[in-house]
């Protein structure tokens, strides 16, 4: 099987080693040293992952996660690196595609536009049909707070009636998989895509929260 989620984890390692542990990301508050810290506890620490959750955990959370990212930082590249421990289902790589693509595609893109030389990339067609793939099966939880309708069209891959209309009308995203992928998690400031509908229920989704958060 094609292992994107594993060349996304180098490709992002590779940057992070680059940058050093100081260099911002578009991740709110956090430098890459922070985010380096998210990905190991992420895999390697779900007794603490579990304070994203359980807000009784997250003062355990932040601070381990601060701890670590304030250690060698090239060390905790390098565990990131390596990926999930044996133990952990995530290790599987079918478990770590399904799992960790968006994850670490989106996080390498949070590294990559943060800088201000970014340029988009030209990525392999079958990477643009996983990020679509995935999307479609998570785009109702990322826009649930949209009251707007949301249909995602990518060309070459098909549309995706992502929400029906609450409040307002439906707004149309046009994109590649990947930048749909961007503004779907709520990196609307960096995701090239293209806005289609009346200019309130345009304005109306452009201030919704989405993702995750």
């Amino acid at each position: 099987m094609t292992r994107h989620a594993l060349s996304e984890r180098l490709l992002l390692c590779d940057e992070l080693d680059r940058l050093g542990p100081d260099a911002p990301t578009m991740c709110e508050g956090w430098a890459t040293r922070d985010l380096a810290a998210h990905l190991y506890v992420r895999e390697h620490r779900p007794d603490l992952a579990a304070g994203t959750l359980l807000p009784f955990l997250s003062g355990r959370l932040e601070r381990e996660q601060r701890r670590l990212a304030h250690g060698d930082h090239a060390a905790l590249v390098q565990r990131v690196r390596g990926g999930a421990p044996a133990w952990n289902p995530m290790a599987l790589p079918k478990v770590d595609e399904l799992a960790n693509l968006v994850e670490y595609f989106v996080h390498h893109e949070d590294v990559r536009r943060a800088q201000p030389d970014w340029r988009p990339r030209d990525l392999d067609p079958r990477l643009q049909a996983a990020l679509w793939s995935a999307l479609r099966r998570t785009a109702r939880l990322m826009f649930r707070r949209s009251a707007t309708g949301i249909v995602l069209i990518a060309e070459g891959h098909g549309r995706y009636a992502a929400k029906l209309p609450d409040e307002h009308g439906t707004v149309v995203l046009r994109g590649t998989p990947a930048e749909l992928v961007l503004y779907a998690y709520g990196r609307k400031s960096v995701a090239r895509v293209e806005l289609e509908g009346d200019a309130d229920d345009i304005a109306a989704l452009q201030d919704a929260e989405l993702g995750l958060g």
